[in-house]
């Protein structure tokens, strides 16, 4: 395919986006994302752009996988968390050798099943908020998963414990309430409440040994997580450049600028082969790119004046998006680098 073609998946995205996701973007913020959102995303083949093509996905080098995030969180950032969180679980079987991949992959991959994930509790180790322990020819779980997205729209869950070996579980569990899992009230935030984030009481919650994805120690678990955590998420960009659109050519230059520029060094570290080296500057640059989203999103809001603090406005919108990004897949070696930066501390960890 010639460079200047775009792919397929980025011409649906962009088709998605313009046609309903955009559209209807300031009242799904109000009123929550509808089945029929998540329908769309499904028939889309969006949910497979990175699963393998021999399972139904389609197989898309990671560049595709970026572009449409972008595309899709800068119409709707509800409707992009809701189904992101899929590329999890799609990656973690397309590693794993266990049962549950040839059960699992091929609907997840062409988009018959959403699943969402319940493993972000992992990070606060060594405290287990969900801990695991074997029981019969399964495992058991109890405990609190703090933050659950997309409770109603999923129709399954990749869930993770820690066991008293000081091991990670990760296993399939179908997304609804059933004996040993409960779900709050959806959670009111100030941003993305619509994308029905719950917290789930676990009181032995029992699955079989086919159901597990993944079984390692935290230890080998954590040092791929980390390595993840630094990167930048698209998202970032899609909304920027969603707040730019609603600003006039010359208020918007400098931003994009600052923008393209900041973009291109992320996709650059993104790609390279190790992605647990230069953390230092990986830090920096997803500080950078908070720091573009903060001024784009104040500047459509500042653009708009008092209209923009109507619920129906698309900059009041973008710049609550904003808000949730900073802390999206935040971790305390992320949050420590971008404190130092707004506090004005702008040399990277190990270089002051």
């Amino acid at each position: 395919m010639d460079v200047l073609t775009p792919h397929p998946l980025v011409v649906r995205a962009r088709r998605l986006a313009t046609d309903l996701l955009l559209p209807e973007a300031e009242r799904v913020d109000q009123e929550g994302v509808p089945a029929r959102h998540i329908e769309a995303v499904k028939r889309s083949g969006l949910l497979g752009v990175a699963a393998p093509a021999e399972y139904g996905g389609s197989g898309a080098p990671p560049a595709v996988l970026r572009e449409t995030a972008e595309i899709l969180a800068g119409a709707c950032c509800a409707t992009w968390f809701v189904q992101t969180q899929h590329h999890t679980p799609v990656q973690t079987l397309t590693r794993s050798e266990l049962p549950v991949r040839e059960r699992l992959l091929g609907p997840l991959s062409r988009g018959e099943l959403l699943s969402g994930v319940a493993y972000a509790h992992l990070r606060s180790y060594p405290r287990r908020p969900v801990r695991v322990r074997r029981q019969g020819d399964g495992w058991r779980f109890d405990g609190t998963v703090p933050w659950y997205t997309g409770w109603g729209l999923n129709d399954v869950m990749l869930l993770a414990g820690v066991t008293d070996a000081d091991e990670v579980l990760f296993a399939f569990a179908e997304a609804r309430e059933q004996p040993g899992l409960r779900a709050s009230p959806p959670m009111r935030l100030a941003a993305l409440t619509a994308a029905r984030t719950v917290s789930l009481e676990l009181d032995g919650l029992w699955l079989p040994a086919d159901a597990v994805a993944l079984h390692a120690p935290w230890d080998e678990w954590a040092a791929g997580d980390r390595a993840k955590t630094l990167h930048t998420s698209p998202a970032v960009f899609g909304v920027t450049e969603a707040a730019l659109s609603l600003l006039d050519a010359e208020t918007a230059g400098p931003l994009r600028s600052r923008l393209t520029a900041v973009r291109h060094r992320a996709y650059t570290l993104a790609d390279l082969p190790a992605p647990e080296e230069q953390t230092g500057e990986r830090l920096a640059v997803r500080a950078a790119a908070y720091e573009v989203l903060r001024a784009a999103t104040t500047a459509a809001v500042v653009s708009g004046g008092g209209r923009a603090l109507a619920l129906t406005s698309r900059a009041q919108r973008l710049a609550r998006e904003g808000l949730f990004l900073l802390v999206q897949g935040q971790t305390a070696q992320s949050r420590a680098a971008h404190l130092r930066v707004l506090a004005g501390d702008l040399a990277p960890e190990g270089q002051r």
